[in-house]
């Protein structure tokens, strides 16, 4: 074999373009026939020269041969050769988009944020068993871990906005899995260390959501807004999934701390892959390759980092509270379903622990569904001409409207199969949600996305704390209709508000 070729790899321009020194490229896989030949390329400058010895596997035949690198000459993924039969073969996973490897990170750092916080909703029926509370008491610990997710929602969002979400969403898994593991310690220790443990636990995941907001912003084209941020937020659902289905076999197995050791151990895991995979921003991404550098650049308004915040422009703006005030009432509703559903359909459908926390997963196995669903349907809408605005409000009416319906129709219904049916087309139509009020933090204002997010989650969070407590102390006076009537009600006037006053435009540079 005698052959000169030329050869490129489309990884090039991005290295001798950073502004740290390349480390190590990706591989192309070269196949003379009959032979193939894997070539590991280090590129210091644009062009360079190397000479490769060929031997067949045999050992009898062997040849050197000089190989010409010269990028300015060839164009991407072309290679010249004697030989007619030379080619590059790219693997798969190289050239997987860069920012759907962003996007699947976060969502399953979602999806583990759901686990680590919809098991205790299965594990507090023994627990408060074991410890002998109240409902008023359940109501107290369910509640506790929205006083730290309380406090860094608008931190996080800074944070993220001036740090970069890279590190701040790190932090926050490695943060609320230590404190996952510690739960059963503090449980046994008594009530205070419980509530200090899940206030801990709420520290990390209140930075989890303004962190990746803050790093989709940067990362994802306009064009892919919607879905990208409904698979994110679908892992909260397959997260509640996954808890809801695995606990009970734990609990019963194992008994209740197993869950919380299991599930915590696992951030651990995905700490190890954010921190060789993620970066903050593709500015910061030496491996991006061109095509997709251009791609996101051009679609991205969010680039450059955040040095201050003009709170006052912010908070001057009818649809930033129109955000904040439809936050709180769509959580309401969410965050009391998500707490108590277990209860109610052990307490009012007779369903005992494994039944209450494998029929739990249907209503959110359906919000996951739906999320996608809905975030394909958005930006579909947005790509054939709809405008932003429209696509928001219309989503979010059905985010709001859809559950405020189901909802009341479960004081009329008394087989507990429909009621399972009426609480997952509740939680269904509630997921496109994802493809109103919460991609509109990236619409209004792209560059303060993060900080955005803290703001209204912080309303959100504290109409799970209100929500969450006053449900234990509404259980003991009154039933479940008057639950449900308070968060109909919320979801009638989120509605109203969101429709007059939100906006799909950028109105905050």
């Amino acid at each position: 074999m005698n052959a000169r070729a030329l050869l490129c790899s489309p990884n090039l321009h991005s290295l001798y373009t950073s502004n740290r020194p390349p480390e190590k490229t990706s591989y192309r896989n070269i196949k003379p026939a009959p032979k193939s030949l894997r070539v590991w390329v280090y590129p210091r400058n644009r062009s360079g020269v190397f000479r490769v010895l060929v031997r067949s596997s045999d050992k009898r035949e062997s040849s050197s041969n000089s190989y010409y690198l010269d990028e300015e000459r060839v164009s991407q993924n072309e290679v010249v050769s004697d030989s007619s039969t030379s080619s590059i073969i790219v693997p798969w996973w190289e050239e997987f988009p860069k920012r759907w490897v962003i996007v699947l990170l976060c969502f399953s750092a979602f999806l583990l944020c759901n686990m680590d916080r919809v098991n205790m909703s299965i594990a507090i029926l023994p627990m408060s068993a074991e410890y002998g509370w109240n409902p008023a008491t359940v109501g107290l610990i369910q509640s506790s871990f929205f006083w730290g997710y309380l406090l860094t929602q608008i931190a996080g969002g800074i944070w993220a906005d001036t740090v970069g979400g890279k590190r701040v969403l790190g932090f926050g898994v490695i943060w609320w899995s230590i404190a996952t593991i510690l739960t059963p310690v503090a449980a046994k220790l008594g009530l205070p260390y419980l509530l200090v443990v899940r206030a801990f636990m709420g520290v990390g995941e209140g930075v989890a959501m303004p962190a990746m907001n803050n790093i989709l912003s940067k990362w994802v084209p306009v064009q892919e807004r919607s879905r990208s941020l409904a698979l994110v937020y679908s892992g909260m659902y397959l997260g509640s999934v996954t808890g809801l289905a695995f606990s009970p076999f734990l609990i019963h197995q194992f008994g209740w701390p197993s869950v919380f050791y299991s599930f915590g151990s696992l951030g651990t895991v995905w700490l190890i892959l954010w921190l060789t995979k993620a970066e903050s921003s593709p500015l910061e991404d030496p491996t991006l390759l061109p095509k997709e550098r251009k791609l996101i650049a051009d679609n991205c308004a969010s680039k450059e980092p955040v040095k201050s915040i003009p709170w006052r422009l912010i908070l001057s703006k009818p649809p930033v509270w129109a955000l904040i005030g439809c936050h709180f009432c769509h959580n309401w509703g969410t965050f009391i379903l998500l707490t108590w559903m277990p209860t109610y359909y052990h307490q009012v459908l007779k369903f005992n622990l494994m039944e209450s926390g494998l029929l739990s997963v249907f209503p959110w196995m359906t919000m996951a569904i739906s999320a996608n669903a809905g975030g394909w349907i958005a930006d579909t809408l947005v790509s054939r001409g709809f405008s932003v605005t429209n696509v928001r409000k219309i989503m979010q009416t059905i985010g709001f409207l859809g559950p405020a319906f189901f909802l009341t129709q479960l004081k009329h219904i008394d087989s507990p199969t429909m009621a399972v049916l009426c609480m997952a087309c509740s939680q269904g139509t509630d997921a496109f949600s994802q493809s109103g009020l919460y991609s509109n933090h990236q619409d209004i204002a792209p560059r303060y996305s993060g900080v955005l997010l803290g703001l209204s989650n912080t309303a959100g969070v504290l109409a799970g704390v209100l929500g969450t407590a006053a449900t234990g102390h509404i259980l003991q006076h009154g039933s479940w209709d008057d639950v449900f009537t308070i968060s109909v009600g919320l979801y009638l006037v989120g509605t109203v508000v969101w429709n007059l006053f939100s906006t799909g435009e950028k109105i905050i540079d």
